[in-house]
């Protein structure tokens, strides 16, 4: 095994950045080149996780922890920041996804022309800031990167975007870092409530540097907290998400123990975290009504961004849901199961009507993913095992689809300039790889079965069903969604390849079929969203047993 493997897997994209930014070179090619290399690298290290990876372990693996910040406050006992990383079976899934939507974004990107100094350099700081998320399990490094990622994302919009891209990149970060002081919030008020009970143990003298962890050490120290036989500038308070997660390490009478009898107007303050960290994470996902950050987003944004945007970035909204919303708040997740989950239907429902009312290309495919990213709010807000793994499941299954949907939006639009669905019609007789992919892409999304998106959205579905705390008229209003991206697939693929060929200013452009390159970057994806269709234990296997070991803990 290979040290700090998953320390690489962040450093090579940082690298690569500081790479891009210092070479003494004005050729654009070896800026592409570099980033290019940088993710062929980030692929080779994924799949050696993929090989080391232990699906029967439902647990953190290949764990890397080191003290980072370490400072005495006095009365108000020790600072403990950990750099602290780690992969299980919720998050490995969305790192495998991110650095193939990364990779599919790089490669995209070989057409940009302009400032390619800065964009390749950005691109890289995005990248490892992105998988940098999913790696952290100590929550003050995860909101650094967090926080990180809106500043490469506001200018790849900003600088490459459409005629209104100064708009869409400053609606974005507003929406985004609104969030985000929303969780930091949340983020100091858990730190001060709670503590790291092996490093208060060595603190207090219990436990030597060197010395093993004993199995009733941890037990000990909660019940001294208890007791207040520790004094308070010997609490060692920590940002550990495994600590976060245990109630036993929560000090007595502090602001979020489940205990606290603090309210803010007439509502417990636990109960008022919960939504602050629900709504932080529900822009990013996005959930209904801030949600619309992302039309404009799409529409502005250049492709290789727009397959990043939908195809990863939205994914740590729901990364987060199921790590830190409902990990650290599991009776108020509980308690909120039914607005969480109508919330997760109207995201479907209303992204659905708006899709089929969209003449962009663009713009439909972003009300999509709406839609779909509502799928994965109702599966975990249902709280069983079969909700949590199509949530999952959905995740991935819409970051590969919708980077295939984004890409075949850049093919089109590179050609003509043009994504007005109404001013193309019969595409099938000119460029029929484009027409057989783009089927492909859109059959998937639709939940067409033997493909990806079927499987996610039945599961997610299934654990709605099955809850019994979910009224049955939730899930089953949630499936019009369904019915909504057969419609607006359907009828956008009827318009755009079948009938006599014409597009709109048809003497200006001339169109022609998938190149070489952009065949070769659609086929994998195609083959991703078959192989998951029909082979879905290959994901299940992996989130299965760290999914059951998290809700039997959440109980």
């Amino acid at each position: 095994m290979i040290d700090h493997i998953l320390t690489l897997l962040i450093a090579i994209p940082l690298l690569g950045a500081a790479a891009v930014a210092v070479w003494p070179s004005h050729r654009p090619e070896n800026y592409r080149i570099i980033a290019l290399v940088a993710l062929v690298l980030e692929v080779l290290v994924s799949v050696y996780l993929y090989l080391s990876f232990n699906n029967k372990n439902p647990g953190y693996q290949l764990s890397e922890v080191s003290d980072w910040i370490t400072l005495p406050v006095g009365s108000l006992g020790i600072v403990s920041i950990d750099y602290a990383l780690a992969v299980d079976g919720i998050s490995f899934p969305l790192v495998l996804l991110a650095v193939v939507v990364l990779f599919a974004g790089v490669i995209s990107s070989w057409n940009i022309m302009q400032k390619t100094r800065a964009y390749f350099a950005l691109y890289l700081l995005l990248t490892g800031s992105v998988i940098g998320c999913f790696l952290a399990q100590d929550f003050f490094l995860f909101y650094l990167f967090f926080e990180f990622m809106l500043l490469p994302m506001y200018f790849l919009i900003g600088l490459w975007g459409g005629p209104k891209r100064e708009y869409a990149a400053l609606k974005f970060f507003i929406y985004t870092f609104f969030g985000s002081l929303l969780i930091l919030i949340v983020m100091i008020c858990l730190y001060l409530s709670v503590i790291d009970p092996l490093e208060t143990a060595r603190v207090v003298g219990i436990l030597g540097m060197e010395d093993a962890v004993h199995p009733d050490l941890i037990p000990q120290i909660q019940q001294w907290l208890v007791d207040g036989k520790i004094a308070p500038e010997q609490l060692v308070h920590t940002f550990r998400f495994a600590f976060l997660a245990d109630p036993g390490n929560y000090i007595p009478g502090s602001l979020l123990d489940a205990a606290s009898q603090y309210l803010i107007g007439n509502m417990p303050v636990r109960l008022l975290a919960f939504w602050f960290l629900f709504i932080g994470f529900a822009v990013k996902l996005p959930v209904v009504p801030v949600h619309t950050w992302l039309p404009d987003a799409h529409v502005e944004a250049p492709t290789p961004v727009s397959v990043v945007l939908a195809g990863i970035l939205l994914k740590i909204g729901g990364y987060g849901f199921i790590r830190i919303v409902d990990g650290f708040f599991p009776v108020e997740a509980q308690y909120n199961m039914i607005p969480l989950s109508v919330l997760g239907m109207i995201s479907i429902v209303y992204g659905g009507f708006n899709a089929l009312g969209q003449s962009d290309l663009k713009k439909m495919i972003a009300y999509s993913s709406v839609s779909h990213m509502g799928f994965v709010l109702l599966g975990i807000s249902a709280l069983t095992a079969e909700g949590i793994n199509g949530a999952i499941y959905q995740m991935v299954s819409h970051g590969v689809l919708s980077a295939m949907l984004f890409l075949l939006t850049g093919v089109i639009y590179d050609r003509t300039h043009d994504r007005n669905i109404d001013h193309y019609r019969g595409l099938i007789g000119v460029m029929p790889r484009f027409t057989i992919i783009t089927g492909i892409a859109f059959f998937a999304s639709l939940g067409l079965p033997g493909f990806s998106g079927f499987v996610g959205e039945l599961f997610t579905l299934m654990g709605a069903f099955q809850s019994n705390a979910l009224p049955v008229w939730i899930p089953a209003l949630s499936t019009l969604g369904i019915v909504l991206a057969a419609a607006y697939f359907l009828w956008t693929y009827q318009r755009m390849f079948f009938g006599q060929f014409w597009y709109k200013n048809e003497n200006s452009h001339v169109l022609t079929d998938l190149t070489v390159r952009e065949t070769g970057l659609l086929l994998p994806l195609v083959f991703l969203t078959v192989l998951l269709g029909i082979l879905p234990g290959i994901l299940f296997d992996m989130t299965g047993p760290t999914v059951q070991a998290w809700l039997e803990g959440l109980r």
